[in-house]
């Protein structure tokens, strides 16, 4: 069989007994989060659980250092660039973000390595707490989630294997996220990536109510590093928080703090794009690092601010005395990759598609934010290179199953209503009744809004529509909307 580069994500089993066991719990990733559960209210979600169940297990987050990383969008990519900094200074590194792509394991790394616990660890780990976690589960009425569960094996692992220090990734909001047992003793620093409009009815209904919820993960006295950059009144919002929680501030939209974007590369096959990090800031405390060409695979501006964030985190604990030199700052930075970001498909995985020849970009986008940050990565990566300007030829609506289940899916046909009701409020000629004739039109003026069943079938029709419609210039297939419609392609390709 043809191993690709995402290998490493499928070739072990799945815990098949620990997947049932979570299945069995209520999972709000199927059924969406209830109104308010993330705020820190009556109405959001009881972390006293949480505290009750980690106790049972020993206070295993008690054991090591932890930073931990909350913001509507980017949390994952810092999470990932922060852990592989540490990684490569030699430590061994806890890791717990979410969601997965291709497997469950994915969401938990530990040691050295970066790559998904195996299957024979978390087996061993689920055998040994199972009695605990089934009497939990028992003392709380069957009130435990998934994401509870899964997070306390995470962190009893990342006990388990004596790891240095842990990156763990709030799930929603901060306040009453399971992840939010941290006690400023174990925690070396917090981050708030962004404040966007993502789970707005489970978050109190505005971004200040948004902004609230992730301040929750400030602890007191322990720094905080801010992404951004924010609305002012948002910006004030977190201030106010750290101040009162006696926090010092680090802000990666320091005027201090300057990155650019120089050009692309290409290493290995896949595009990289050099880019310069220049850091010094000297409110609270003093931070210093000049990187010039850094070769990040993160492709985009939101990537390459994403990776400075890390690096400001990363200079964060070097003040408290982490061992961390600007030599492993580099090659961390340089040295992530997650699917599903800004990634374009090899030759190879295209030709398994069977869209030989196509240019195929991946990016979970789904917020308006990412939406945008995704068009600026096409733009500023390949215009240079290959466009003299970005032309939107056709779009294709499809579903895909989100953990499982078609509960939280949109309709294509919905979907498709949005988007014209969009080209005609900014005034955009659509084609969009589906049909075979609309399909194949070949008016340049005119952009075609077409359903399909399936991401599979949506990509051959796209592939045919671009072979009409751009001839002989260069055109890329942009697979969007959401890390589940990625996850399904990605699939797709591991089963060829």
């Amino acid at each position: 069989m043809t191993r690709f580069f995402f290998s490493k994500y499928t070739e072990e089993p799945e815990p098949k007994e620990f997947i049932d066991y979570l299945d069995s719990l209520k999972n709000y990733e199927k059924l969406g989060v209830p109104k308010d559960a993330g705020t820190d209210s009556d109405d959001g979600l009881d972390l006293g659980r949480m505290r009750r169940l980690m106790d049972r297990l020993g206070n295993p987050q008690s054991k090591f250092k932890a930073v931990h990383v909350a913001g509507t969008k980017g949390k994952g990519s810092t999470a990932a660039f922060l852990s592989n900094i540490l990684r490569e200074e030699g430590y061994s590194v806890g890791c717990y973000t979410s969601p997965h792509m291709m497997s469950i394991r994915e969401r938990i790394s530990l040691g050295q390595s970066g790559n998904p616990v195996s299957t024979k660890t978390l087996n061993k780990l689920f055998h040994m707490i199972k009695p605990k976690l089934d009497e939990a589960i028992q003392l709380e009425n069957g009130s435990l989630t998934h994401f509870e569960v899964l997070t306390a094996t995470a962190l009893t692992l990342m006990a388990e294997e004596k790891v240095d220090i842990a990156v763990i990734e709030a799930g929603l909001g901060g306040a009453r996220d399971a992840t939010n047992i941290l006690c400023s003793s174990e925690l070396a620093a917090s981050v708030i990536t962004t404040i966007g409009e993502e789970h707005l009815a489970a978050l109190g209904g505005s971004l200040e109510s948004i902004a609230v919820a992730k301040s929750g993960i400030i602890k007191h006295g322990r720094p905080v590093v801010l992404g951004g950059p924010f609305l002012p009144h948002i910006d004030c919002i977190l201030r106010d928080k750290a101040l009162v929680m006696c926090s010092p501030v680090v802000s990666a939209s320091d005027a201090g703090i300057r990155t650019s974007i120089k050009g692309l590369v290409i290493l290995d096959g896949r595009p990289c794009q050099l880019s310069d990090i220049m850091i010094q800031v000297e409110r609270d405390f003093p931070l210093f690092i000049e990187l010039s060409d850094v070769k990040l695979r993160m492709l985009g501006r939101h990537q390459l601010h994403n990776a400075s964030t890390a690096a400001c985190v990363a200079l964060c604990l070097r003040d408290q005395g982490c061992r961390i030199s600007d030599k492993s700052i580099r090659a961390g930075l340089e040295n992530t990759f997650l699917l599903g970001r800004s990634q374009f498909l090899s030759s190879k995985e295209v030709e398994v598609l069977g869209l030989p020849g196509a240019t195929i970009l991946l990016d979970g986008a789904h917020t308006k934010d990412s939406a945008k940050a995704l068009v600026d990565t096409t733009i500023l990566a390949f215009a240079r290179e290959f466009f003299s300007g970005l032309q939107l030829e056709a779009v294709f609506l499809t579903e895909a199953d989100i953990a499982g289940a078609k509960s939280r899916t949109t309709p294509a046909s919905l979907l498709r209503d949005y988007w014209i009701q969009a080209s005609e409020e900014l005034g955009i000629d659509t084609l969009h009744d589906g049909t075979e004739k609309n399909r194949d039109s070949l008016e340049e003026n005119k952009i075609i809004l077409v359903t399909e069943k399936s991401p599979e079938v949506a990509m051959r029709a796209a592939n045919e529509t671009l072979g009409r419609r751009a001839g002989n210039h260069s055109s890329v297939i942009v697979v969007t909307g959401s890390l589940h419609i990625v996850s399904s392609l990605l699939a797709s390709l591991q089963s060829a």
